[in-house]
């Protein structure tokens, strides 16, 4: 392994800052080498951190955490040299993969194109406890919670270790302009004389309140603005990445002229409190800012009352300066125009997104003309949505007949953009290939998935039927979904004495007599949802009554009108 490049721009622009790319002479070399190697296709999550693990922006990590390092982290917050690192940052992979290699191996990171990322040199790998670290760093095992839900259902069972030497940085076709590494950054803020820059990170629009609150920041402490907005992994309520771009461009309009600037981050956010807050600022420190503005009541809300004491404990281990939003705009001017009800609406992205999709007002004070006519484009009305109705439960619970019943209801109602995906048309036209294990389960629901969701993105409703026994694939589903439209799951909670009465082709009979494998309700299992948003035992109650809840539920939802 080479060792990791030390970029020598010094404070205030951050500090030593790690670039892991091999050099130019060594990269042809390498690549060839690649082809020998096993090889690993990076996740979304994957892809987001090991960008900035290559270009310095998680300096000073030369690559996903060892086992000791991962450890320490989890503990202490710290890496085992104690230098402050709060977040874990690991290469987790499945069991197969994992088996497959060793310690002392190198291996072969791509994209999800093939494209070769970096060579990692495995120095560790083992089996994490994922209820530990679910408590430790997010102070929970909810499931409800994302980042929990995320750890357990999405998260690979097998961490790996070890440094990286980059080849290729992750590909970006979208907005190149505005995609500074932290050492291109921190040259632009050179040649333009900032010495002071305060970092405004968001994942959310940006409206009259926020461009306030960070000028009048900026102004009270003499310095120059980036807006440094989160374009990797956010969450589902957040607005769409070409459209908050948008509004970020339009909203730069309304600084004074070189006093602001916009850069993407690709972070894949954890939604972990006061070690997510200690993370950002040592992303932003290395991306070269002096101060980073953080909303206080957002970040302290469901924190305990000796947060801030903590916060000003690590304040001493950081070279950037942490400014609460709130306090900022107390000590700047007051904020003209804008009423106590505009800020709390732009406090709250969810009641503004919930206030377009119904088609209410924006108060003219609360955003400008040009930015919410940008979303508007995006966030159409709730009735103009697509949607997915997807029923789950076991064989014989009745799934085919309501959705045809449904099916032919939204026929009677005039939505005629309407495809049903039933599990058994589905195996014979998608997934004919595919077996009964619960590899090929969890594929052929995820196919039915995705068809949903491309269904959902334009319009249309998808009405699913497939068992779905597992709830990590319907989650999976839920989340291919929900970002396009709504994602409605109705459990059909038949009993399985009851599905076998009705059980016209005998495969409850033979799965009993062990003539079919790994039969759901008899020899594999079904993962009863917890959450879903309608229940239905169709031995209790008839095909017009479950039909007339569900058009209730959509009703309700907003997705359909009398």
């Amino acid at each position: 392994m080479t060792e990791p490049f030390v970029n020598s721009l010094i404070e205030p622009y951050g500090g030593k800052l790690i670039d892991l790319y091999a050099p130019q002479s060594q990269k042809q070399v390498l690549t060839t080498l690649s082809h020998s190697l096993p090889s690993w296709s990076l996740t979304e999550r994957q892809l987001c951190d090991i960008e900035l693990i290559l270009n310095g922006g998680f300096s000073p990590l030369c690559g996903f955490l060892s086992e000791a390092d991962y450890h320490s982290v989890i503990q202490n917050l710290c890496l085992c040299d104690h230098t402050l690192w709060p977040i874990p940052i690991t290469l987790d992979v499945d069991k197969d993969f994992a088996n497959s290699v060793n310690v002392n191996e190198k291996i072969a990171l791509r994209d999800a194109e093939g494209v070769l990322i970096a060579i990692m040199h495995i120095s560790d790998k083992w089996q994490p406890d994922k209820s530990r670290e679910a408590q430790n760093i997010f102070g929970s095992n909810d499931k409800n919670h994302p980042a929990v839900n995320f750890l357990f259902h999405k998260t690979g069972d097998i961490y790996l270790g070890g440094n990286l030497t980059g080849i290729t940085p992750p590909t970006h076709y979208d907005y190149t302009k505005l995609r500074y590494s932290p050492a291109q950054l921190r040259k632009k803020f050179v040649s333009a004389g900032w010495h002071k820059i305060i970092a405004f990170q968001t994942q959310n629009t940006m409206h009259r309140f926020e461009q306030a609150v960070t000028l009048r920041s900026a102004q009270h402490h003499g310095a120059h603005l980036l807006i440094h907005p989160v374009t990797g992994m956010t969450k589902p309520e957040d607005a769409d990445y070409y459209s908050r771009i948008r509004c970020y461009q339009h909203i730069l309009k309304h600084y004074p002229q070189n006093t602001v600037a916009l850069n993407l981050l690709p972070l894949a956010m954890r939604t972990a409190g006061l070690r997510e807050l200690l993370w950002h600022a040592i992303i932003q420190q290395n991306f070269g800012c002096t101060h980073f503005l953080i909303d206080e009541k957002h970040i302290f809300s469901k924190e305990k009352a000796n947060t801030k004491l903590e916060l000003k404990k690590y304040q001493n281990k950081l070279n950037i300066r942490i400014i609460p939003f709130n306090k900022s705009a107390d000590e700047a001017n007051p904020i003209d125009k804008i009423s106590s009800n505009e800020k709390k609406l732009g406090n709250s992205p969810v009641e503004f997104y919930q206030r377009l999709k119904r088609g209410l007002e924006i108060p003219p004070g609360f955003s400008y003309p040009e930015i919410v006519a940008e979303l508007r484009k995006t966030h159409p009305l709730t009735q103009q949505r697509g949607f997915t109705v997807f029923f789950t439960g076991l064989s014989g619970a009745g799934k085919s007949t309501l959705a045809n019943a449904l099916l032919m209801k939204f026929y009677e109602l005039g939505r005629m953009r309407v495809t049903l995906l039933d599990g058994d048309i589905v195996r014979k036209k998608l997934s004919s290939e595919l077996g009964f294990s619960k590899q090929h389960r969890n594929l052929h629901v995820e196919r039915i998935g995705y068809v949903a969701s491309e269904i959902t993105k334009i319009g249309g409703i998808a009405i699913c039927a497939p068992i779905a026994p597992y709830a990590k694939t319907r989650y999976a589903v839920r989340e291919m979904i929900s970002p396009y439209g709504g994602f409605i799951e109705v459990h059909l909670s038949t009993s399985l004495s009851v599905c076998e009465k009705r059980d016209r082709k005998g495969l409850y009979a033979k799965a009993r007599q062990g003539k079919i494998a790994e039969f759901t309700g008899i020899s594999a299992p079904y993962e009863i949802p917890e959450n879903p948003d309608l229940i239905i035992d169709t031995s209790t109650v008839s095909v017009k009554k479950a039909i007339h809840e569900i058009l209730l539920k959509l009703e309700s939802l907003g997705y359909i009108t009398n």
